[in-house]
């Protein structure tokens, strides 16, 4: 009877333990994403498709992030910060090219409250004129000038107006002397805070739960047609900037990469692991092709951003002198025009891919991912499908394209393009 008893009680255990997938549902016009697998917090985010390819004026989606939790009719923002403080709950919001976040993280059954405060912001958001130039513009700027002290940053930003020029091209900083008024905020808010553009994400809570909350507290949001985004093409060229916003003693700075126009795809998130300069074991030497014959302090790091309809990737050197960057450049660059992916390279890239995206998914921002990213479903469904050879014909059309190139530093001693090979 022990033993049976024993059994019974692990079984519970077990059960209670089993992990409960995130369903998606249509309430009141919002797609709602939960998941609740037990957890003594939640986290509940509001995921609005207002990112910098969508503002009419550069800037607009970075100040209408920082307007998140100011004064609403409900409540100044200073008595949200109180009464959240009061409640152990923290508040954030965060900002990519095609979505602004506003997220509350908090103890289990306060949801009532903060799922209130998440949806003032989309219903009653005061938009003053004093709020934007005493406390909003002056952070905005803060945030945009350290994006612009750190070189990777300003490559990877360059990069992207590069290689995509409009829309994905659009600066994700508010750019010095915006000259954003507050009208121009009110309107992006109108046009962005529909129902349709707006997925609500909640983890350590209940799917029905969720669903009640967003029918009580948003039941006067406004009924605006989804925002569509411009036709993404990709273009490709090069530019370099000096040393003016960074400072003497910041590493010089490189990047080579392509645009890939249309859905990313799981053979680039392959492509992207099997070149990977981050060991299994720390203080480890990477298998990675492009850790092998760099020149001392350098370095180079494999980059992809993926979005909805066209992705970025590519490498990014750095390092303490242009002549270091420019060898390692020289190596980047023939690593990639005689890229090729034999066999067991590909199994152990696929099974790194697999990993990260499993592990990412696992978190709480993995719910964001899932909402947002579903090319990442395809590293489990078509894994099965693809070869070496799928990933090696990727890298080939890669090389056939125009690339981006991109040196941020001592502009008359960094290479160009056509003096690293390619």
């Amino acid at each position: 009877m022990l033993a049976s008893a024993t059994r019974a009680a692990s079984t519970r255990r077990l059960a209670s333990r089993a992990r409960h997938f995130a369903t998606v549902t249509d309430t009141s016009g919002f797609k709602i994403i939960a998941a609740d697998n037990g957890q003594s917090t939640t986290s509940v985010s509001f995921v609005v498709k207002a990112g910098s390819r969508y503002e009419p004026k550069p800037g607009l989606a970075h100040v209408l992030r920082n307007f998140g939790f100011k004064n609403t009719t409900q409540r100044s923002a200073l008595g949200t910060i109180r009464e959240a403080e009061l409640y152990g709950g923290v508040l954030s919001s965060s900002m990519s090219r095609e979505h602004v976040t506003y997220t509350a993280d908090f103890l289990r059954e306060d949801e009532e409250y903060f799922v209130e405060v998440l949806s003032n912001i989309l219903t009653s958001t005061r938009f003053t004129r004093y709020e934007l130039e005493e406390s909003v513009l002056p952070y905005v700027e803060a945030e945009a000038t350290e994006a612009r002290a750190d070189p990777a940053t300003y490559a990877i930003e360059l990069a992207h107006a590069i290689a995509f020029r409009s829309g994905l091209g659009a600066p994700l900083f508010s750019p010095p002397h915006s000259h954003i008024t507050i009208e121009d905020v009110t309107q992006y808010a109108k046009n962005a805070f529909g129902r349709e553009n707006v997925t609500i994400l909640g983890s350590g809570i209940s799917q029905e739960k969720l669903s009640k909350l967003v029918t009580k507290h948003l039941s006067s949001a406004p009924n605006v047609g989804v925002t569509g985004p411009q036709t993404t093409k990709y273009h490709g060229g090069e530019t370099r900037v000096t040393f003016s916003e960074h400072g003497q003693h910041a590493p010089h700075t490189i990047f080579i990469g392509y645009g890939i126009p249309g859905q990313p795809s799981a053979e680039l998130s392959i492509l992207n692991s099997y070149l990977s300069t981050t060991p299994s074991l720390k203080w480890s030497t990477s298998s990675s092709p492009l850790a092998t014959g760099l020149p001392s302090e350098t370095s180079a790091k494999p980059v992809l951003l993926q979005y909805s309809d066209a992705a970025l990737f590519g490498v990014i050197v750095q390092g303490k002198t242009p002549e270091g960057v420019t060898e390692a450049g020289k190596t980047v660059a023939q690593v990639l025009k005689n890229l090729s992916v034999k066999e067991e390279d590909f199994k152990r890239a696929t099974a790194k891919a697999k990993f990260s995206a499993a592990s990412e998914q696992d978190s709480r921002s993995g719910h964001l991912v899932a909402a947002t990213a579903p090319w990442v479903n395809q590293l489990f469904s078509s894994t099965e499908k693809l070869t070496s050879a799928s990933v090696g014909k990727l890298a080939s059309d890669l090389r056939k394209a125009k690339p981006t190139f991109v040196a941020v530093g001592d502009i008359y001693r960094l290479p160009h393009l056509d003096q690293l090979g390619l």
